[in-house]
C-alpha cells in the first residue's frame, strides 16, 4: 500500500479538519467532496471512523449530496457464520457508489477494496481467538471476490468450509478446559 502514502497523508489533513461533529456541518463545502471522499475511504481506522461518524449524521453532509445507499454485502451473506460484515461491506458500497458518481471509480477501486478488507479485518479482530481464523478466511475470500468481481461474491462451498472450520475451533475450545479465549 505504498503507493497511497501520499494520498493518506493528504486524506489525514483533511480528516483532521472535518471529522469533528459539531464543526462538520459549518465546514460543509461541496467543493471540497473528492477530498472528504478519499478521507472516508482509507483503510486506516481513522478513516473508518470518521465515515462511520458522518453515517450516523448524514444530515451535516447532505450538501455535498453523497449515495449512503447499501445492498450491504451484494449477493453474499451480511453475516456469513455469525460475523458481522455489514458495516464493512456498506462502507465498500459507499466508495464504489460515489467514485462512480464522480467518474473516478477505475482509479480508485484497487484502494476501495484494499479499505473492504481492512474493514473486515478489523471486525475479525474483535471476535474471540478461537473462532477469529474462520472470520479472518472468509474476510479473505470476500476480498478477493471484491477484487476480481467487484463485489463480494462467495460460493455456498466456501461458506460451509468457514461455518466448519468455526464450529471445530469451537468444538475443540470446549474439550480443552481453560483454553484461550481471546
Amino acid at each position: 500500500m505504498p503507493r497511497y502514502r501520499g494520498l493518506a497523508v493528504a486524506a489525514v489533513a483533511v480528516m483532521t479538519t472535518l471529522v469533528a461533529p459539531a464543526s462538520a456541518a459549518q465546514a460543509a463545502d461541496p467543493t471540497d467532496k473528492a477530498a472528504v471522499l478519499a478521507a472516508w475511504t482509507q483503510p486506516a481506522a481513522a478513516s473508518y471512523t470518521a465515515w462511520n461518524n458522518a453515517r450516523l449524521n448524514q444530515a451535516a453532509w447532505a450538501s455535498y449530496g453523497f449515495d449512503w445507499t447499501t445492498d450491504y454485502c451484494t449477493t453474499s451473506p451480511d453475516q456469513p457464520s455469525g460475523f458481522d460484515f455489514r458495516l464493512a461491506c456498506r462502507r465498500h458500497d459507499f466508495g464504489y457508489r460515489n467514485y462512480d458518481a464522480a467518474g473516478l471509480f477505475p482509479a480508485n477501486k484497487t484502494r476501495l477494496d484494499e479499505t473492504l478488507y481492512a474493514d473486515l479485518s478489523r471486525r475479525c479482530d474483535t471476535y474471540n481467538a478461537i473462532v477469529r481464523p474462520a472470520c479472518d478466511g472468509l474476510a479473505w475470500t470476500y476480498y478477493q471476490a471484491a477484487r476480481q468481481l467487484g463485489r463480494p461474491k462467495v460460493s455456498p462451498a466456501e461458506l460451509e468450509r468457514a461455518e466448519r472450520m468455526k464450529n471445530d475451533a469451537l468444538r475443540r475450545a470446549a474439550a480443552e478446559p481453560g483454553a484461550s479465549r481471546r
